[in-house]
This record gives C-alpha cells, sequence and structure tokens, in this order.
C-alpha cells in the first residue's frame, strides 16, 4: 500500500473532557474506497474522535492528515472543504423545508440576485440517481421517512463534494428493509471511489459490509483487523473486553394474574386517520409480550394512549381490573406503570439536568423527596449514587450533566429510574435503540429480572431479534392491528417478517 491510498490518517489523537480522557493517543488510516469500521461501547470515544475529524471539537495533542497533508480541522467547514462529509446520528434537517431547500442551505447556488432552486434540483436529482438513492428533490422533509431523511443528509455531503463521508450510527432508526438499502448505497459509494467510515456497533452489519475493522475500547485502540479474518464473537469480545452471551439466558415464563388489559382500542394518529384501530390484548404477571413491527404501524400512538400522552378515542385500558383510559401521566404512573420511551432525548430525560435530578424526574415532588416541598438534596444524592453503582452507569459523577454521557449510559439512567419505582407494568420502547452489544445484554436481563419478580413486561421493538431473544409472546403489530400472534419457539424471523408485511393471518388475540 502506498501513502497515496491513505485518505485520511490520525497519529496520536487525544482528547480530555473535565474527570474523562475520551480518546487517549488514538492512530487510524483510512484507504482510498475502502468501507472502514470504528467499532466500539458506547461512551468508548468513537463519536467524540469522528468530531475532531469533522472539525466540531479539537484534539489535546496528536495531528489529521488528509491525502498525506497535515491539517487542522479548526470547524466543519475546513472539513467539507478537504473533501469530509458527516451523516450524523440526529439529522441535521429543518422539517418544512423540502429535500433541494435543507442541501443548499448555507451555500445556496445563485442566478443573479435570486437562488437557484431549479439548477439546485437538477443536481440533487443526478446525484440520486448516480447512487441509487430515489429522493424526491422537492418533497419536504417532514412529508418523508427518516430512512429517507437519512438519504438527503447523504446527498448533502455528496453535494458539498465529499469524497469521504462519516457515518454516525447510520442504522439505529432504520427498518430491516431500509437497512438492507442503506448498506447497497454504501457499497455503491465506494465503488464511485469514496471512503467510508462507519461508526456502529452492530456487529452483523460490519461482517456483511465493512473491509476494516478498528476497535475502541475506553478511549483506546485496541487493534485494527480484516473482517473477513474475524467473527462476530472475536470482534464482541474485543470490544467489551470480556465474553459476551448473544442469546439471553431465562427460565421459561410463568404468567399468572392478568395485569393490563387492552380492550377495542381506538387512537387517532396524523392527519385525522386512526393510528390504532381494535387494538385488544392482555399482559399477564410474570411475562414479558412483545410487540414487533415496522415503525410507522401504530406502535407510538399505542405507547401513548397507554402511558396517557394521548387521547384514545374509544375502547379501553384496565390495569388490574381498573380503567386508566384518558388519565394524566402521572396518574398512570402512579397506578404502577413505569415507561421507558423510545425517544430517550424527547421523552426520557431532561438533557441539560444532571445524573441526580434526572434520576428523580418520577418522584421529586413524593413525600420522601421533598418532605417540606423542597427537594432533599442528600436523599437525591444517595438515590442516585446507588443507582449508578447498580446500574453500572459510566459517568465522571452525579453532577455529571446527562447531555454529555453517551448514549447508552444515558438509556441506564431512564431504566435505573423506571426500575427503582418497583413498577407492576413496564412499558419498554425500543429499549436497546443505539446500544451495544455489552449494554443490550444488561438491558435484556433487567427486562428478564423485572419478568422474574412477577412483573409485566410490554416490549415495543424494532429489532426482530430482540423480540425472539427476550420476549414470552409475541403479537404482530400492522397497519394498528394485531395481524398476528405467535411465540418465539413456534416462528422465524422470516414468518414474522411476512406478518410484519400484513402478509400473514393471526389465531386468537388474547393469550
Amino acid at each position: 500500500m502506498t501513502t497515496s491510498d491513505i485518505v485520511l490518517e490520525l497519529k496520536g489523537i487525544t482528547k480530555r473532557f473535565p474527570g474523562v480522557v475520551a480518546n487517549d493517543s488514538i492512530s487510524f488510516q483510512l484507504k482510498r474506497g475502502e468501507i472502514h469500521a470504528l467499532l466500539g461501547e458506547n461512551g468508548a470515544g468513537k463519536s467524540t474522535l469522528m468530531s475532531i475529524v469533522f472539525g466540531l471539537y479539537q484534539p489535546d495533542e496528536g495531528e489529521i492528515y488528509v491525502n498525506g497533508q497535515p491539517v487542522v480541522m479548526d470547524n466543519p467547514n475546513k472539513a467539507i472543504e478537504k473533501g469530509i462529509g458527516m451523516v450524523h446520528q440526529h439529522f441535521k434537517l429543518v422539517e418544512p423545508f423540502t429535500v433541494t431547500e435543507n442541501i443548499i442551505l448555507g451555500m445556496e447556488p445563485k442566478n443573479g440576485a435570486k437562488i437557484d432552486i431549479k439548477g439546485a434540483s437538477k443536481k440533487v436529482k443526478e446525484l440520486s440517481e448516480k447512487y441509487g438513492l430515489d429522493v424526491d428533490p422537492s418533497a419536504t422533509i417532514d412529508s418523508i421517512s427518516v430512512g429517507m431523511q437519512q438519504r438527503v443528509e447523504i446527498i448533502k455531503t455528496l453535494y458539498r463534494g465529499a469524497d469521504t463521508l462519516i457515518f454516525d450510527e447510520p442504522t439505529a432508526v432504520l427498518t430491516p428493509q431500509e437497512i438492507g438499502e442503506l448498506l447497497e448505497i454504501m457499497r455503491r459509494l465506494v465503488a464511485e471511489g469514496k471512503s467510508i467510515i462507519l461508526i456502529t456497533h452492530k456487529l452483523k452489519e460490519i461482517m456483511e459490509i465493512a473491509d476494516t475493522c478498528t476497535i475502541i475500547r475506553r478511549g483506546k485502540v485496541i487493534e485494527s483487523l480484516e473482517v473477513a479474518r474475524s467473527n462476530p464473537q472475536e470482534l464482541a469480545e474485543k470490544m467489551v473486553g470480556k465474553a459476551v452471551n448473544f442469546k439471553t439466558e431465562k427460565q421459561k415464563a410463568t404468567p399468572k394474574d392478568f395485569l393490563l388489559d387492552v380492550k377495542d382500542l381506538v387512537v387517532a394518529g396524523e392527519k385525522g386517520r386512526n393510528a390504532v384501530k381494535q387494538l385488544s390484548f392482555s399482559l399477564r404477571a410474570g411475562e414479558i409480550v412483545g410487540i414487533a413491527g415496522v415503525d410507522g404501524n401504530g406502535q407510538t400512538e399505542l405507547i401513548e394512549a397507554l402511558t396517557g400522552m394521548r387521547p384514545v378515542q374509544s375502547g379501553d385500558i384496565l390495569l388490574e381490573g381498573k380503567s386508566i383510559v384518558n388519565q394524566s401521566p402521572r396518574t398512570i404512573s402512579e397506578a404502577g406503570i413505569s415507561h421507558i420511551p423510545e425517544d430517550r432525548h424527547k421523552h426520557g430525560l431532561v438533557l441539560d439536568f444532571s445524573v441526580s435530578e434526572n434520576a428523580i424526574l418520577q418522584t421529586y415532588y413524593q413525600k420522601e423527596m421533598s418532605p417540606n416541598g423542597f427537594i432533599n438534596k442528600k436523599a437525591m444524592d444517595e438515590l442516585s449514587t446507588r443507582l449508578v453503582k447498580e446500574f453500572d452507569i459510566r459517568t465522571p459523577g452525579i453532577e455529571t450533566k446527562v447531555r454529555s454521557m453517551s448514549g447508552g449510559n444515558q438509556q441506564k439512567v431512564i431504566i435505573a429510574r423506571e426500575i427503582e419505582r418497583n413498577p407492576n407494568v413496564l412499558i419498554a420502547a425500543q429499549p436497546t435503540r443505539g446500544l451495544d452489544v455489552g449494554a443490550i445484554e444488561f438491558v435484556h436481563k433487567q427486562l428478564i429480572s423485572q419478568r422474574d419478580q412477577g412483573k409485566g413486561v410490554l416490549l415495543i421493538s424494532f429489532e426482530l431479534e430482540e423480540i425472539l431473544n427476550v420476549a414470552d409472546r409475541i403479537l404482530v403489530l400492522f397497519d394498528g392491528e394485531v395481524v398476528g400472534e405467535t411465540t418465539p419457539e413456534t416462528t422465524s424471523d422470516q414468518e414474522l417478517g411476512l406478518m410484519m408485511a400484513g402478509k400473514h393471518e393471526g389465531g386468537s388475540m388474547n393469550g
């Protein structure tokens, strides 16, 4: 390999934040036309490293070389100028704007004094066709799917002339079909001479698409290796530092009394149409019921109706025989339902609050936490210190703002808070979205432990593997209705996939 094959090189990159060394003397090489995976646990320092490459952070030590030349990446514009583009995990798009308006934002082409939207749309269409992205330049962002929004982010980098693309956890929000399509897009990009850095912890995707994999653990490079010569077990062990069990160990469920009964539930979605239609199911103590389905088939509206965040049009929700339909979120929470929300940033945390403050969001007003109408800081800190230890939340301290923590550790704060309340029913929506194998194993153990303590767990997930691994009983949701009921022992991911596409007739819905 000649030095001209190396499009990006990092030498001895170190980045410190108060109380933590995020990157510890990291060296890394990206070759032309390769897909190089950056693998590590949540909080290992992957996103920090790529934020340095993209000019969002400055390194405390170390050097960056682009095409053999040393470069100071003091802002993202410098990175863009050097042909580096980043597709962020949380998209940076303006929803009411069209695809074209988003893509040209900040570098609008002019035709005289006016913005040349027509010319820009033509270029967007050409890029879309060249890379098989299938994006409509005139569609508004709020009218297209999450997968399409991600493609807009990809075109945005290509429009700005990127030769090196950084993908930060790109499949965290995609359906299985969209993931397949994205991997195909990546193949086309490298076939056209682009180079890709893929930040991920999904081992299946690394095995399928990456040429090389660099593993980072707690801020240090453990190894760079050829993916074709490795396997998922080896990658997982190097990432976590110990053997990882992909199959969650659990005893057979012994369901007891009915805890939650949903009867003929109708919930309105956006634009006046019903998202949940005459839905009925039950959840018993001591079982995990998994709800499988492609995103957008009524899962969000169902969860919001169960937790009091969205009104119910008709039907009933009974918790231990008592109706909780259209009660306030606090009333439902106090009745014994805990909720791990699907969007941890929107509904799970206050990002600028500390770990301590987030730990008491559900209980701050109760007598033991606020005996005289003021929060008892000692009680709050004692609780959060205990939860940090029990749930292995990796944070510099309980006063750390959760915004600065990794996704996996943010999720652990929510899980700790919700389980600590000792609910009868735990609703877990996408509980492992964006988490690494070590954190996923931890979350699954927590859900099974709740079940074994006689709680009812409702698991809503787009990850078929998760549903098959953790649930005792599976309901398949399609277009707001249950179209099938099965168990992990009697089904396969192929059969579930067909049901999720609405191509299956189900039997009884009431377990």
